[in-house]
């Protein structure tokens, strides 16, 4: 179902989803394909619309800063899928669509006939991608998955924190947004086979497997060795010297993974070039195991010098270090600023609103101009009459039945 375009202004431009998804993984899914150029679609309820509208403090203006961080580029349709009236309307719009994304409990899609194997009868070539805790098939399908729940029992949070503190959960929600990020780049395979083919498939990208994939290396250090590493904190147990070290006036973070860069870091910046030759740390396994030792004579030599001209030293020998700043100090820094990282785009309330430019940089097929995210319905009518091509009766009737509701409303209230 792919639209081919000859000369596309960005990769997935003809390529439309209808997005049945909210809060964060789907939504990041979806963001992340819109940048690419698709037409995204969401699908919103009556009552108040994605539940992230609603996830206050902060806000800028009448809208939730979290719903505003991913959900730009797309159009809002509040539709009631619960009511017949609304479901037909939902086929319809499936039948425009080349992709079909939720992250509904099993069984929600099912209830509204809005299934795989019930769209996919009808429409062979559509790509379908459910973002689930646990899958959608076995014994564990019908258990909710939550980012916080996910990090505990996937073993993330075992290594997360210090040694001698409690397990930690990392501050962004990344089982999410990873998972987020595996859905879409499966959603561009299926749509390169349907290409090649015309047949579509369904797409299952459960949280729980996720959370397990992002344990790389150490669940690979479990599976093959046996080795059931814990906390290191800012450290790691697979190379050194990598941690937070003090300067005179403050941390900062090294990062040195291997021999060669470890020498550059003893030759060039600390002015110690014998270090690398002693017997506890002549490579990095022997480093690994003596990182107390090596961790102690770094800190008394960082401790001699300012953040600042330790930083810069690093930086000119070509070591990886950096300072540790806020949010707030990164969003404001040099290098945010120069890569252009914050933009202020259009939004219908605001006027402008800012956000967070896309990592992605494609020479042929560049990511489009952002536009802010949509008020809730702004789309509705824009959608019935332009992708469905209802008439203004029939857009009469669908809103006076509840089943719709036109025209975009800048706050969460149902």
């Amino acid at each position: 179902m792919p639209v081919s375009n000859k000369d596309p202004k960005q990769a997935l431009e003809g390529v439309t989803i209808l997005d049945f998804t909210r809060v964060l993984a789907g939504p990041y899914c979806t963001m992340t394909l819109s940048d690419l150029g698709a037409d995204v679609i969401k699908v919103e309820n009556p009552k108040g619309g994605d539940e992230s509208r609603s996830f206050r403090p902060p806000s800028f203006g009448d809208e939730s800063s979290y719903f505003l961080a991913v959900n730009r580029n797309k159009r809002s349709i509040v539709l009631d899928v619960a009511t017949s009236d609304g479901q037909a309307v939902a086929r319809d719009l499936v039948s425009k669509a080349d992709v079909v994304i939720e992250n509904f409990r099993t069984g929600i899609m099912e209830r509204w006939g809005l299934d795989y194997p019930t769209l996919a009868a009808q429409y062979p070539s559509l790509v379908y991608c459910s973002i689930s805790g646990y899958g959608r098939e076995g014994p564990l399908s019908d258990r909710a998955g939550y980012d916080p729940v996910i990090q505990a029992e996937s073993g993330i949070m075992s290594v997360t924190g210090e040694p001698d503190g409690d397990p930690m959960r990392m501050g962004v929600s990344l089982t999410d947004i990873i998972a987020g990020l595996f859905a879409g780049q499966a959603i561009l395979a299926a749509l390169y086979h349907c290409q090649a083919t015309g047949e579509g498939q369904r797409i299952d990208v459960p949280l729980y497997d996720t959370g397990a994939a992002m344990l790389v290396p150490f669940a690979s250090a479990f599976v093959t060795a046996g080795h059931n590493f814990t906390r290191f904190g800012n450290s790691s147990p697979f190379a050194q010297p990598i941690g937070i070290y003090q300067a005179s006036d403050g941390p900062f973070v090294l990062t040195v993974g291997n021999d060669k860069l470890f020498r550059k870091l003893c030759t060039d910046v600390l002015k110690m070039p014998d270090l690398p030759d002693r017997p506890e740390f002549l490579n990095n396994e022997l480093r690994a195991g003596n990182r107390p030792q090596l961790s102690a004579i770094l800190n008394d030599i960082f401790s001699r010098d300012t953040l600042d001209n330790w930083i810069e030293a690093m930086r000119q020998a070509g070591v990886p270090a950096g300072p540790i700043r806020t949010v707030g100090e990164s969003m404001s820094s040099y290098e945010t600023e120069v890569r252009g990282l914050v933009r202020q785009v259009p939004h219908a309330a605001a006027g402008t609103v800012p956000v967070i430019a896309s990592p992605m940089n494609l020479s042929g097929t560049p990511v489009r101009d952002p536009v802010g995210s949509p008020l809730l319905g702004q789309h509705s009518e824009e959608i019935l009459k332009s992708v469905l091509g209802y008439d203004d009766q029939r857009i009469s009737a669908l809103e006076a039945s509840g089943t719709v509701r036109l025209g975009g409303k800048s706050n969460d209230a149902s």
